[in-house]
């Protein structure tokens, strides 16, 4: 049988599988078991066991649940209250004035969560209830949450991006630097909307209410602090070289465990349920990575990849015909399935073709974030959209509606990314890791 067949074959079964309602994880496996018990003579017990058990013990891994673990005790702290109160008196002058919490909020949370959902819940629990009772225009405020919550997947320390890490065998330190300028670059694309905006619809922006001196300002703005201070040890200490990802993530569980005693939001209630959620994310994301991997190898038997990569080379396509193909793919995929099985799925057979076209690794990585971002705020299946849904009462076609203009900011920054490479590679190549 041909190799187009062989993967015409495997593809509809996996689209059977899937469809069929089947764990992610058992549905890559039995894949992988399909194609090596029909078409190998390979023996298949043997592959699966050394495979399952080869990803699974990966070292790169233990940052992992510690990085998810940190983001849950968060979760239960007063930080995003703190991060309101601190941010919005110096957001009255500004137009579009408080809706700017949204953005920034979300952005020094994803800093020190790693989790899009995490993000969008923790500060749109805060900042909605305040946006609503001062009048703020109600769709752009769920649209600016939920837009602004996926930063949990770009900015550092991002969960998705170990994932990558791993199943590109790529630096994690790397990965985490490179995602800071496009994660500066969204946030400033997303603030400069809201003020053109605020010039275009001046009656969906409230007057500013709220007149404070200098010095209580700066009062306020030291309920940041905790916050700072954890972004600065867990990522400056990545940045500085100091530390190994999983180290930092070490440091942050300690820290995130401090402020939350510090401010007196955890109980062993919270702190037992922070760690069994931590566990079960964490289980569930290695035991779809080990059954990828199996089926990374069942694929590999049966050359797939590399006939893949050697059909991209000799049909000869530009980097760009490349990529907006696999833009075209991912976003339909991320209409049906999350970022991490998105990223988990495709990087076997992607990254050969990938590689073959002389993509750098780290820059394709931030742009499959970027391409799973969107992904969490188109339906139907947009988590962001859930947690806002759920936040705010509305329906997912109410909350779509404000979330158009930053879905199409969102795509233009793919396109800024593809045109200046430079925004993501030019920082980690300026740094030294440890690893």
């Amino acid at each position: 049988m041909s190799l187009g067949l062989m993967g015409l074959v495997l593809v509809i079964l996996l689209v059977v599988l899937l469809a069929s309602g089947l764990w992610i994880a058992l549905s890559l496996m039995t894949i992988g078991f399909f194609a090596l018990s029909v078409f190998t003579d390979f023996p298949v017990g043997s592959v699966m066991a050394t495979n399952l058990w080869g990803q699974s013990s990966s070292w790169s891994l233990t940052a992992l649940p510690l990085f998810i673990w940190m983001g849950e005790i968060l979760f239960h702290t007063k930080i995003s209250s703190d991060m309101f109160y601190g941010l919005a008196p110096w957001m009255g002058k500004v137009p579009g004035r408080l809706l700017h919490v949204n953005v920034l909020g979300c952005g020094i949370f994803a800093a020190i969560s790693g989790s899009s959902t995490a993000t969008a819940a923790t500060i749109g629990r805060m900042a909605l209830p305040e946006l609503r009772k001062r009048g703020y225009h109600e769709p752009t405020v769920l649209g600016s949450l939920a837009a602004s919550g996926s930063l949990g997947l770009l900015i550092p320390p991002s969960i998705i991006l170990i994932v990558y890490g791993v199943a590109a065998e790529v630096s994690i330190s790397k990965l985490f630097v490179a995602g800071v300028i496009p994660g500066l670059v969204i946030v400033c694309l997303f603030s400069l909307y809201i003020m053109v905006f605020s010039f275009v619809k001046r009656d969906a922006i409230p007057p500013e209410t709220e007149y404070l001196k200098f010095t209580e300002k700066l009062k306020r703005s030291s309920r940041l602090i905790p916050a700072v201070l954890l972004i600065v040890t867990v990522i400056g200490s990545i940045y500085g070289g100091l530390t190994t990802p999983t180290e930092a993530a070490a440091l942050g569980v300690v820290g995130a465990l401090v402020l939350a005693l510090v401010t007196r939001t955890i109980t062993m209630k919270r702190f037992s349920q922070s760690a069994m959620s931590a566990l079960s994310t964490s289980v569930m994301i290695n035991f779809i990575l080990a059954a990828a991997a199996f089926m990374s190898v069942a694929m590999a038997y049966l050359d797939i990849p590399e006939g893949l990569a050697s059909w991209i080379g000799r049909m000869d396509l530009h980097s760009g015909v490349l990529i907006l193909a696999l833009s075209m793919l991912f976003t339909v995929m991320g209409c049906f399935l999350d970022g991490v099985s998105i990223i988990i799925m495709s990087t076997s057979v992607v990254l050969p073709m990938i590689r073959a076209a002389g993509i750098d690794l780290i820059w394709f990585g931030i742009f499959l974030v970027i391409i799973v971002e969107i992904s969490t705020i188109t339906p139907p299946v947009g988590f962001n959209l859930f947690v806002i849904q759920k936040l705010s009462g509305r329906d997912i076609f109410y909350i779509s509606k404000g979330i158009l203009p930053f879905l199409a900011l969102l795509l233009l920054s793919v396109v800024i990314f593809a045109i200046f490479p430079d925004l993501i590679t030019w920082l980690p190549s300026q740094m030294n890791f440890q690893r």
